[in-house]
């Protein structure tokens, strides 16, 4: 089989024993440095990937897409519910009624966020139902004042299903008494837990009963959105919003957690940038191992030049040896973080259990295990920009190799 001699040499030279061991094991340390750098690299950027997507599952399947008001309360929204989910790219539309209050159980008090919602249409656009640790969205019933509350804010309260909680609401309520806030006793009917701060800070209620205790009964807030792409919700908001007219106006959930998600992706540009240095610290470390090799070979080279070698076929060998060592560490290092990366929560559980300690306790992080996503364009991301700083680290030795002097360096041989 036909091989040009520059790259048979080269590979030659990798294969060959030397008689300087030190060569080597730089050689080997520059391998393991980039297999290491690419590996922690890929699982590293994986595991941002999967932190990102479950806030988007998470705080996004509670918080609304986008959401439709006036300007004040309104009667009409079954009209414009009607008018939404007619619209395209729009799941599901659900009327909301919305407030800020105080809650309080046996001197305990917390401030929070009322939620009246329709059970039935609340579940189209919300992931409250598949995170309820007590009762279902289906146990609020008009007229009976009950709320579901969040889990850790039930804690803070020490309250379960069945207690009873008052919440006092901003608004002046005037009696023969004087002026007193306007409070109303609920029963608590279910406990959620969606693992994001909103456990803490967020009661729901029939949406009839919190009308009642706001007096404006049959009226709610405005409409939420459900969108099929949530990255698009900005402009389907914006379009809703210029469809319905002055009347009405309409946000979206970038202007309420927006900067969450951007302080996300600049975390994790950043702490891939850092990464990266140390694969390129792994990968110039192969212009070290060529140095030397260049100098160990120097007699080889003046041979090579004597029997008609160009200095650009000098130069091509060198480029073949620490190529190879460039290839083969970025290979393997990527294999072994795609294979950690697809594992790593599996084995973060297995330490737990090892060692029986909880690394992410639910009770201070909003998840209780270590989340992946393997991003293939990352993977390739990753890899090529290895391949590319290994080759680049190849280009000064072998460029050294090729203005080697054959008469000075067979001059004491």
């Amino acid at each position: 089989m036909f091989r040009p001699y520059p790259v048979f040499i080269g590979l030659r030279y990798t294969a060959a024993k030397r008689k300087n061991h030190f060569i080597s094991f730089i050689s080997m340390t520059s391998m393991l440095g980039l297999m290491l750098g690419v590996c922690v690299l890929i699982t590293v950027l994986s595991v941002m990937n999967g932190f990102d997507r479950e806030l988007q599952q998470r705080i996004l399947g509670m918080v609304p897409h986008a959401t439709v008001r006036a300007y004040t309360a309104m009667d009409n929204w079954q009209e414009l519910d009607k008018v939404l989910t007619e619209q395209p790219k729009i799941i599901a539309a659900a009327p909301y009624l919305q407030a800020e209050a105080m809650v309080t159980h046996q001197g305990q008090v917390s401030g929070i966020m009322v939620n009246g919602i329709d059970p039935e249409q609340e579940a189209e656009v919300s992931i409250i139902q598949d995170h309820m640790q007590e009762g279902t969205l289906s146990d609020l019933d008009s007229g009976a004042f009950e709320v579901i509350i969040g889990e850790i804010l039930a804690r803070s309260l020490r309250v379960g299903v069945g207690d009873k909680v008052t919440i006092v609401f901003p608004e002046a309520a005037i009696t023969p008494a004087g002026v007193f806030p306007r409070m109303k006793r609920f029963t608590v009917a279910g406990i959620f837990a969606v693992g994001a701060e909103l456990d803490a800070s967020l009661i729901v209620t029939h949406m009839d009963d919190l009308a009642k205790v706001m007096r404006i009964p049959g009226k709610v807030s405005g409409m939420r959105i459900k969108v099929e792409d949530l990255f698009e919700a900005p402009r389907i908001a914006w379009d809703i919003a210029t469809t319905l007219g002055g009347q009405y106006y309409a946000t979206d959930w970038t202007r309420t957690h927006g900067n969450l998600f951007q302080a996300i992706k600049m975390e994790k540009t950043m702490i891939g940038l850092l990464l990266m240095m140390i694969v390129a610290v792994a990968a110039f470390n192969i212009v070290s191992t060529l140095v030397m090799v260049v100098t160990d070979k120097k007699a080889d080279i003046a041979i090579l030049r004597t029997i008609g070698a160009k200095p650009g076929d000098i130069m091509a060998v060198f480029v073949v040896q620490g190529a190879i060592i460039g290839v083969v560490g970025n290979i393997v290092g990527t294999i072994a973080g795609v294979l950690l990366a697809l594992n790593v929560s599996d084995i973060i559980k297995g330490l737990e259990k090892l060692l029986g300690h909880k690394f992410l306790d639910a009770n201070v992080y909003f998840i209780s295990y270590l989340p992946s996503q393997l991003l293939w364009s990352d993977v390739v991301v990753i890899c090529g920009a290895g391949l590319v700083m290994s080759l680049a680290a190849t280009i000064y030795p072998a460029y050294r190799a090729s203005k080697v002097d054959p008469a000075d360096a067979l001059r004491y041989e």
